[in-house]
């Protein structure tokens, strides 16, 4: 029978979140999703927290047919974690699926229902839901204009939700509860076809953790592809278990201070290679210099209000 769906998740240190993930797909795979199977691919960055014995007895009283373990040697980070994986896929389709991540009954049905009827769509996702309800807006945001990053930054997208001047980033007047296009979806819960990642060479490695989704659809936008959200199905995303920069989810993560602050400069290094790579033939010097020195200006004001390093 043929891979309908290569699901790949990468883990780090999240033994359990991991578990809960696969068993989930377990539970709501259904057999009418098509004629097809899945397969479930773990790539695991040298986790310490007994990863890998957890997964190999779980592996084991699953009913998964196909189910791969790769262990990394070392922590790659997200993209390069997971093109780990990426060698071992052979379904039709991909989903890159966080550890932290619950996938609801209907969730794939309908998601891979859409993807075999709309042939211009790059990847596609559901809506996220954190553990109290709340959405999460990465599932549907906007690309990272110096506009869009100044308004959110600033507060202005907070104070107009809804507006479309000042809610470019997360595309906050569209309504959340139906399908349509936006400029760019969560790593998360990513999904698509696995001829166009091939195409694109599936995550860029330059990224260590954040910022390599947006710059993943940015690729499938330059090859004429679409991006779509379709907010009639959900899964929750607790967020945070890995990085550890959640306030909501300290409780879950094992990352320590020094984590934490290595998280967080990744993710402000991953601002600047995206505006390096996409926006330095679009705006002036003058304004690009702006945005340089706006994000150091982040980056000193997040970790001064961390913990002093271990």
């Amino acid at each position: 029978m043929p891979v309908q769906l290569s699901i790949i998740i990468l883990n780090y240190n999240t033994k359990q979140l991991t578990i809960d993930s696969i068993a989930s797909v377990e539970k709501h795979y259904l057999p009418e999703v098509s004629d097809g199977t899945y397969e479930v691919i773990v790539a695991d960055n040298a986790s310490s927290d007994g990863s890998i014995a957890a997964l190999h007895k779980y592996k084991k009283s699953s009913k998964i047919k196909s189910f791969h373990i790769v262990e990394n040697g070392g922590n790659l980070g997200f993209a390069a974690g997971n093109n780990k994986a990426v060698p071992f896929a052979k379904g039709k389709y991909v989903l890159f699926l966080n550890p932290d991540t619950i996938v609801y009954e209907k969730t794939l049905r309908v998601l891979l229902t859409f993807m075999e009827t709309h042939p211009d769509a790059g990847a596609v996702s559901c809506k996220l839901l954190n553990r109290e309800g709340k959405f999460d807006f990465n599932s549907h945001r906007g690309f990272p204009t110096p506009w869009n990053a100044l308004s959110y930054f600033s507060g202005l997208r907070k104070k107009f939700p809804h507006s479309r001047f000042f809610s470019g980033y997360t595309q906050g007047w569209k309504d959340i509860d139906t399908t349509h296009e936006v400029d760019a979806i969560s790593g998360a819960f990513l999904l698509l076809p696995r001829a166009l990642g091939k195409k694109i060479g599936w995550w860029d490695e330059d990224y260590f953790f954040y910022g390599e989704d947006i710059q993943f659809c940015f690729d499938l936008h330059k090859l004429g592809y679409k991006i779509y959200y379709v907010g009639e199905v959900a899964s929750m995303h607790i967020g945070g278990a890995v990085s550890g920069i959640k306030k909501s989810t300290q409780h879950l993560t094992t990352a320590t201070v020094n984590a934490k602050r290595r998280m967080q400069l990744a993710r402000f290094d991953a601002m600047r290679i995206f505006y390096r790579k996409n926006y330095k033939n679009t705006y002036p010097a003058w304004l690009q210099f702006l945005i340089f020195k706006g994000i150091d200006v982040l980056q000193m004001k997040t970790l001064a209000e961390l913990p002093k390093p271990e």
